[in-house]
Protein backbone atom coordinates (compact mmCIF):
# COMPACT_ATOMS: atom_id res chain seq x y z
CA UNK A 1 0.00 0.00 0.00
CA UNK A 2 2.69 2.30 1.22
CA UNK A 3 4.47 2.18 -2.22
CA UNK A 4 1.52 2.65 -4.52
CA UNK A 5 0.71 5.92 -2.15
CA UNK A 6 4.57 6.99 -2.82
CA UNK A 7 3.97 6.32 -6.70
CA UNK A 8 0.59 8.64 -6.55
CA UNK A 9 2.28 11.45 -4.81
CA UNK A 10 5.11 11.29 -6.91
CA UNK A 11 3.10 11.94 -9.84
CA UNK A 12 2.66 15.43 -7.78
CA UNK A 13 5.88 15.99 -7.79
CA UNK A 14 6.09 15.28 -3.92
CA UNK A 15 9.09 13.10 -3.14
CA UNK A 16 9.41 13.18 0.52
CA UNK A 17 7.17 10.71 2.27
CA UNK A 18 6.62 8.08 5.33
CA UNK A 19 4.60 6.16 7.26
CA UNK A 20 4.37 4.92 10.65
CA UNK A 21 1.37 4.33 13.21
CA UNK A 22 -0.85 6.73 14.24
CA UNK A 23 0.12 5.71 17.69
CA UNK A 24 3.25 7.22 17.45
CA UNK A 25 1.80 10.53 17.01
CA UNK A 26 -0.02 13.36 19.09
CA UNK A 27 -3.24 13.14 18.39
CA UNK A 28 -4.63 16.71 18.76
CA UNK A 29 -7.93 16.70 17.41
CA UNK A 30 -9.09 12.81 18.06
CA UNK A 31 -12.98 13.91 16.98
CA UNK A 32 -11.13 14.22 13.12
CA UNK A 33 -10.63 10.69 13.10
CA UNK A 34 -14.29 9.61 14.05
CA UNK A 35 -15.86 11.80 11.68
CA UNK A 36 -13.65 10.61 8.77
CA UNK A 37 -15.37 7.34 9.92
CA UNK A 38 -12.20 5.61 12.35
CA UNK A 39 -12.80 4.40 15.48
CA UNK A 40 -9.78 6.06 17.25
CA UNK A 41 -8.85 2.92 19.44
CA UNK A 42 -8.34 0.85 16.47
CA UNK A 43 -5.04 0.80 14.76
CA UNK A 44 -4.27 3.26 12.52
CA UNK A 45 -1.88 3.92 9.82
CA UNK A 46 -0.25 7.83 8.94
CA UNK A 47 1.76 8.27 5.77
CA UNK A 48 2.93 11.79 6.12
CA UNK A 49 4.23 13.72 3.31
CA UNK A 50 6.11 17.29 2.99
CA UNK A 51 4.61 19.47 0.18
CA UNK A 52 7.95 22.22 -1.41
CA UNK A 53 6.06 25.16 -2.25
CA UNK A 54 9.06 27.74 -2.82
CA UNK A 55 9.16 29.41 -6.32
CA UNK A 56 12.03 31.70 -7.38
CA UNK A 57 11.81 35.12 -6.51
CA UNK A 58 13.51 38.22 -7.49
CA UNK A 59 11.66 40.66 -4.64
CA UNK A 60 8.89 39.85 -2.21
CA UNK A 61 6.57 42.18 -0.14
CA UNK A 62 4.96 39.58 1.03
CA UNK A 63 5.63 35.46 2.72
CA UNK A 64 6.99 33.06 0.54
CA UNK A 65 3.78 30.81 1.04
CA UNK A 66 1.31 33.10 -0.34
CA UNK A 67 3.02 33.86 -3.25
CA UNK A 68 1.14 31.17 -5.07
CA UNK A 69 -2.39 30.44 -4.58
CA UNK A 70 -3.67 29.07 -1.33
CA UNK A 71 -2.06 25.86 -0.84
CA UNK A 72 -5.37 24.48 0.19
CA UNK A 73 -6.76 24.57 -3.04
CA UNK A 74 -3.64 21.73 -4.68
CA UNK A 75 -4.18 19.88 -1.24
CA UNK A 76 -7.98 19.33 -2.32
CA UNK A 77 -7.07 18.75 -5.97
CA UNK A 78 -4.73 16.00 -4.60
CA UNK A 79 -6.90 14.37 -2.24
CA UNK A 80 -9.33 14.29 -4.98
CA UNK A 81 -7.42 12.35 -7.16
CA UNK A 82 -5.51 10.05 -4.96
CA UNK A 83 -8.21 8.72 -2.25
CA UNK A 84 -10.50 7.57 -4.93
CA UNK A 85 -7.33 5.91 -6.40
CA UNK A 86 -6.54 4.53 -3.28
CA UNK A 87 -10.45 3.53 -2.08
CA UNK A 88 -10.28 1.50 -5.55
CA UNK A 89 -7.34 -0.20 -5.15
CA UNK A 90 -7.41 -1.19 -1.56
CA UNK A 91 -11.34 -1.52 -1.10
CA UNK A 92 -11.87 -2.95 2.00
CA UNK A 93 -9.43 -0.03 3.29
CA UNK A 94 -10.82 3.68 4.39
CA UNK A 95 -8.50 6.82 3.98
CA UNK A 96 -8.74 10.41 4.51
CA UNK A 97 -6.68 13.02 3.44
CA UNK A 98 -5.45 16.41 6.07
CA UNK A 99 -3.48 19.37 5.75
CA UNK A 100 -3.76 22.33 8.78
CA UNK A 101 -6.19 20.93 10.46
CA UNK A 102 -5.42 17.35 11.00
CA UNK A 103 -5.88 14.90 14.12
CA UNK A 104 -2.56 14.74 14.53
CA UNK A 105 0.22 17.48 15.21
CA UNK A 106 2.10 17.33 11.96
CA UNK A 107 5.09 19.12 13.02
CA UNK A 108 6.14 16.36 15.41
CA UNK A 109 5.01 13.47 13.09
CA UNK A 110 6.71 14.36 9.92
CA UNK A 111 9.77 15.17 12.12
CA UNK A 112 9.36 11.55 13.97
CA UNK A 113 8.85 9.88 10.37
CA UNK A 114 11.92 11.01 9.61
CA UNK A 115 11.68 13.98 6.99
CA UNK A 116 12.88 16.37 8.54
CA UNK A 117 14.52 17.93 12.25
CA UNK A 118 11.85 20.53 14.50
CA UNK A 119 13.96 23.56 14.04
CA UNK A 120 13.96 26.18 17.01
CA UNK A 121 11.28 28.27 15.55
CA UNK A 122 8.57 25.31 15.65
CA UNK A 123 8.82 24.33 11.96
CA UNK A 124 10.32 21.36 9.83
CA UNK A 125 13.14 21.78 8.56
CA UNK A 126 14.09 19.24 5.73
CA UNK A 127 17.35 18.75 3.76
CA UNK A 128 15.96 19.27 0.77
CA UNK A 129 13.54 22.02 0.70
CA UNK A 130 14.60 23.53 4.28
CA UNK A 131 11.61 24.46 5.47
CA UNK A 132 9.45 25.99 2.83
CA UNK A 133 7.00 23.20 2.61
CA UNK A 134 3.48 22.31 3.57
CA UNK A 135 2.63 19.32 5.67
CA UNK A 136 0.04 16.53 4.79
CA UNK A 137 -0.82 13.20 5.58
CA UNK A 138 -3.56 10.27 4.76
CA UNK A 139 -4.74 8.20 7.29
CA UNK A 140 -5.87 4.47 6.85
CA UNK A 141 -6.80 1.86 8.83
CA UNK A 142 -4.36 -0.17 6.59
CA UNK A 143 -1.81 -1.29 8.89
CA UNK A 144 1.71 -0.47 8.60
CA UNK A 145 4.71 -2.09 10.18
CA UNK A 146 5.88 -0.82 13.00
CA UNK A 147 9.95 -0.83 12.72
CA UNK A 148 9.94 0.98 16.52
CA UNK A 149 12.81 3.70 14.93
CA UNK A 150 10.86 6.99 15.74
CA UNK A 151 13.24 9.79 16.75
CA UNK A 152 12.56 13.25 16.99
CA UNK A 153 15.47 15.25 15.65
CA UNK A 154 16.23 18.85 16.54
CA UNK A 155 17.97 21.28 14.15
CA UNK A 156 21.43 22.64 15.55
CA UNK A 157 20.41 25.11 17.71
CA UNK A 158 22.78 27.79 16.04
CA UNK A 159 20.85 30.72 17.17
CA UNK A 160 19.96 32.49 13.87
CA UNK A 161 16.48 32.67 13.84
CA UNK A 162 15.97 33.47 17.57
CA UNK A 163 18.52 36.00 17.01
CA UNK A 164 16.98 37.67 14.05
CA UNK A 165 13.29 36.95 15.12
CA UNK A 166 11.37 40.63 15.38
CA UNK A 167 9.31 38.94 17.92
CA UNK A 168 11.29 40.21 20.51
CA UNK A 169 11.09 44.05 19.45
CA UNK A 170 7.57 43.79 18.85
CA UNK A 171 6.42 41.50 21.40
CA UNK A 172 4.30 39.78 18.93
CA UNK A 173 4.77 38.00 15.77
CA UNK A 174 5.18 40.24 12.91
CA UNK A 175 3.41 37.95 11.00
CA UNK A 176 0.31 37.91 13.51
CA UNK A 177 0.53 41.66 13.02
CA UNK A 178 0.64 41.98 9.43
CA UNK A 179 -2.81 40.43 9.91
CA UNK A 180 -4.57 42.50 12.12
CA UNK A 181 -7.38 43.77 11.54
CA UNK A 182 -8.17 47.19 11.81
CA UNK A 183 -6.20 50.46 12.71
CA UNK A 184 -3.05 49.88 13.62
CA UNK A 185 -0.82 52.30 16.23
CA UNK A 186 2.00 53.91 14.98
CA UNK A 187 4.25 51.97 16.71
CA UNK A 188 2.73 48.83 14.83
CA UNK A 189 2.65 50.80 11.30
CA UNK A 190 6.84 51.67 12.22
CA UNK A 191 6.98 47.86 13.15
CA UNK A 192 5.48 46.82 9.53
CA UNK A 193 7.51 49.78 7.63
CA UNK A 194 10.51 48.56 9.29
CA UNK A 195 10.32 44.67 7.73
CA UNK A 196 8.96 46.18 4.81
CA UNK A 197 6.35 43.00 4.97
CA UNK A 198 2.55 43.25 4.19
CA UNK A 199 1.45 40.10 4.94
CA UNK A 200 3.43 37.32 6.79
CA UNK A 201 7.08 36.37 8.37
CA UNK A 202 9.85 34.47 6.68
CA UNK A 203 12.63 36.20 8.67
CA UNK A 204 13.94 33.21 10.81
CA UNK A 205 13.75 30.31 7.27
CA UNK A 206 15.65 33.05 5.18
CA UNK A 207 18.51 33.58 7.90
CA UNK A 208 18.80 29.53 8.53
CA UNK A 209 21.77 27.48 6.80
CA UNK A 210 19.52 24.85 6.00
CA UNK A 211 18.44 27.48 4.13
CA UNK A 212 21.24 29.34 2.69
CA UNK A 213 22.48 25.51 2.10
CA UNK A 214 19.32 24.56 -0.09
CA UNK A 215 19.60 27.72 -2.58
CA UNK A 216 23.15 27.37 -2.82
CA UNK A 217 22.60 23.94 -4.12
CA UNK A 218 19.23 24.59 -6.08
CA UNK A 219 16.61 22.10 -4.81
CA UNK A 220 14.56 24.90 -2.55
CA UNK A 221 12.44 24.98 -5.40
CA UNK A 222 9.16 23.71 -5.73
CA UNK A 223 8.86 21.22 -9.03
CA UNK A 224 5.04 21.76 -8.35
CA UNK A 225 3.60 23.51 -11.45
CA UNK A 226 0.57 24.78 -9.37
CA UNK A 227 2.72 27.04 -7.12
CA UNK A 228 4.49 28.27 -10.07
CA UNK A 229 1.80 29.56 -11.84
CA UNK A 230 0.48 32.77 -11.10
CA UNK A 231 2.67 33.47 -8.33
CA UNK A 232 2.90 36.91 -7.15
CA UNK A 233 5.86 37.61 -4.97
CA UNK A 234 5.40 41.29 -5.14
CA UNK A 235 2.28 42.97 -4.45
CA UNK A 236 0.56 46.84 -5.03
CA UNK A 237 -2.32 47.97 -3.55
CA UNK A 238 -3.47 48.21 -7.55
CA UNK A 239 -3.33 44.28 -7.55
CA UNK A 240 -5.31 44.01 -5.15
CA UNK A 241 -7.87 46.15 -6.14
CA UNK A 242 -8.12 44.89 -9.25
CA UNK A 243 -8.30 40.92 -8.71
CA UNK A 244 -11.94 40.00 -8.59
CA UNK A 245 -13.26 38.18 -6.32
CA UNK A 246 -12.65 34.67 -7.13
CA UNK A 247 -8.90 35.39 -7.56
CA UNK A 248 -8.62 37.00 -4.34
CA UNK A 249 -10.07 33.90 -2.85
CA UNK A 250 -7.45 31.87 -3.84
CA UNK A 251 -4.85 33.71 -2.38
CA UNK A 252 -3.87 32.99 1.31
CA UNK A 253 -4.20 36.61 2.22
CA UNK A 254 -8.17 36.68 1.36
CA UNK A 255 -9.54 35.34 4.97
CA UNK A 256 -8.78 38.56 6.30
CA UNK A 257 -10.20 40.33 3.57
CA UNK A 258 -8.97 42.89 0.94
CA UNK A 259 -8.67 46.13 3.76
CA UNK A 260 -6.17 44.26 6.02
CA UNK A 261 -3.31 43.44 3.33
CA UNK A 262 -4.69 47.15 1.77
CA UNK A 263 -3.94 49.08 4.49
CA UNK A 264 -0.45 47.61 4.86
CA UNK A 265 0.13 48.39 1.01
CA UNK A 266 -0.47 51.63 1.03
CA UNK A 267 1.08 52.22 3.85
CA UNK A 268 4.23 50.62 2.67
CA UNK A 269 3.71 52.46 -0.67
CA UNK A 270 3.12 56.33 0.98
CA UNK A 271 5.91 55.86 2.98
CA UNK A 272 8.16 55.29 -0.08
CA UNK A 273 6.97 58.28 -1.92
CA UNK A 274 7.57 60.20 1.22
CA UNK A 275 11.22 59.12 1.04
CA UNK A 276 11.60 59.74 -2.39
CA UNK A 277 10.07 63.33 -2.31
Amino acid sequence: MLDTLKKALSDFGIDLVAGMPVSKCKIVRPYKLKNAGFDEDAPLSVIVFAIPYYTKQDRRNISAYAVSRDYHMFAKQLFDTIIPKMQHDFPSNRFAGFVDNSPISEVHAAAMAGLGVIGDNMMLITEKYSSYVFLGEIITDFPLSDNGNYEIKLCEHCGRCRATCPMGEIGECLSALTQKKGDLTEQEKGYILKYGSAWGCDICQEVCPHTLRAIQLGTIYSPIDFFKHDATPHLTSHDILSMSEERFAERAYSWRGRNTILRNLKMMEESKKGGES
